[in-house]
């Protein structure tokens, strides 16, 4: 099976070259590379069979740890990235691994890059082939694995957290590249250049490279003015091949969450920039605007509805500022997750199993069998009553559940006052007129 990371072909790219081919040449992680360390403990027993996976940001060592692995221990090392492979690549890999172990006693660590991109189905093959040892898996996430992988695979497998680079590494990193004989020999940077780098790469390794080497393509001397010409093209390249933007939309929705324009506006902008299909950004602020502004503000949802109908109709270049216009306006909406809690919480009481008979009178009486057993019987019109009837629509044993729980921010305070006068009329607490 071909070797999706080969770095052997003349093209490869700089961070793929200066890849480091032992333990000690690793630049970050210290605190699982450390002397008795997990990960210092497997990479150094060669008939180790605990299955690895590996958590972080992108650009922080998970493939260069996966194939020291396979190199320290001896091993058959076979990739496949989940963005692009099915069930019929994991199982041919997996059966590969078996003929080859069964004929040859030959070990193999099977890497899955981007693993939080399989299905539940991808991820269940995996299972055998891990329980049996037909395979050492080792699978890289820049997802949280609680939420994205299955839970029988999570247990049979250590899960190591890798950081983000110091800046001090990152530097680090660009100075072994610099004088790597795969690297860039005979190239120079400027301080200046470097703590630009340094900043756009963000704890990024692979980020900071691809810059350097974007850089390096202008001319042996690398200086401030290079840098800051070659970052757009970098960063677009870059955010949208990678797993970034899912990081960059991610801080768009907690800063508009947070009410903080400016960063929100920032984000956007990386959005823009990388060539982010506007309508995935659209779908996101529509989303946010029930989950995180509600009846706050009940404007919030339909602008960001006419934002993605919007954008639909007109695209990159103009999409950019119907997206800025919704993006402030949520930005500056007040905030209530109230009706997102409120929807969560009544279908946990469902999926729990506290459901509440349908009272007769709220059943459907439009045939007459059905009237026959009562349905619709003692059903009170609230148009006929002045549009209010104080008594309850549920049984036990939800009757007393309140999931809605305004808060009194914004429009969300007359909700909130009209809730509780409500509801204190259909306690008896209040007349209902």
């Amino acid at each position: 099976m071909a070797d999706l990371f080969d770095d052997s072909a003349p093209a490869s790219p700089l961070a793929a070259r200066v890849r480091p081919m032992a333990v000690d040449e690793v630049i970050g992680q210290s605190h699982l590379l450390g002397p008795n360390s997990p990960l210092r403990s497997l990479l150094s027993d060669p008939d180790a069979a605990t299955s690895v996976i590996l958590w972080g940001p992108p650009g922080t060592g998970k493939t260069t740890l996966a194939r020291l692995a396979a190199e320290v221990s001896g091993r058959r090392f076979v990739a496949l990235a989940a963005v692009s492979a099915g069930v019929k690549d994991v199982r041919a890999a997996i059966e590969q691994a078996r003929e080859r172990g069964r004929t040859h006693g030959e070990r193999t660590i099977l890497f899955i890059d981007e693993v939080h991109r399989f299905s539940k189905t991808q991820q269940d093959v995996l299972l055998p082939a891990v329980e049996h040892g037909w395979v050492t898996l080792i699978a890289a996430t820049t997802e949280n694995p609680s939420i994205s992988m299955v839970s029988p695979l999570l247990s049979r497998s250590m899960l190591l957290v890798l950081q983000a680079l110091t800046d001090e590494e990152v530097e680090r990193v660009i100075a072994r590249a610099l004088t790597h004989p795969a690297g860039l020999p005979g190239v120079t940077i400027t301080p200046e250049a470097t703590d630009l780098v340094v900043r756009f790469a963000g704890g990024d390794a692979r980020r900071a490279l691809t810059a350097l080497e974007t850089a390096a393509g202008a001319g042996s001397d690398i200086t401030a003015d290079v840098v800051r010409g070659i970052i757009p093209q970098v960063a677009n390249r870059y955010d949208r091949d990678g797993d970034l933007h899912y990081d960059v939309t991610s801080a768009l929705i907690k800063s508009v969450r947070g009410s903080d324009v400016d960063a929100a506006l920032h984000y956007l902008a990386r959005l823009v920039a990388s060539g982010e299909d506007p309508r995935f950004i659209a779908r996101r602020l529509v989303i946010l605007a029930s989950e995180d502004i509600g009846l706050a503000d009940p404007t919030a949802l339909p602008l960001a509805i006419a934002g993605l109908q919007a954008v639909q109709f007109v695209g990159w270049p103009e999409a950019r500022i119907t997206l800025g216009h919704v993006v402030i306006h949520l930005c500056l909406s007040p905030k209530s997750n109230a009706a997102y809690v409120a929807i969560n919480e009544a279908l946990a009481d469902v999926e729990a199993g506290r459901i509440s008979p349908v009272p007769a009178m709220l059943r459907d009486a439009s045939l007459k069998a059905s009237r026959v057993t009562g349905a619709g019987k003692g059903y009170r019109y609230p148009h006929d009553e002045g549009g209010f009837v104080p008594i309850r629509y549920v049984a036990e044993p939800i009757i007393d559940r309140r999931y809605y729980r305004p808060t009194d921010r914004g429009a969300e305070a007359r909700a909130a006052a009209a809730v509780e006068r409500l509801r204190a009329a259909v306690d008896g607490d209040v007349s209902d007129d």
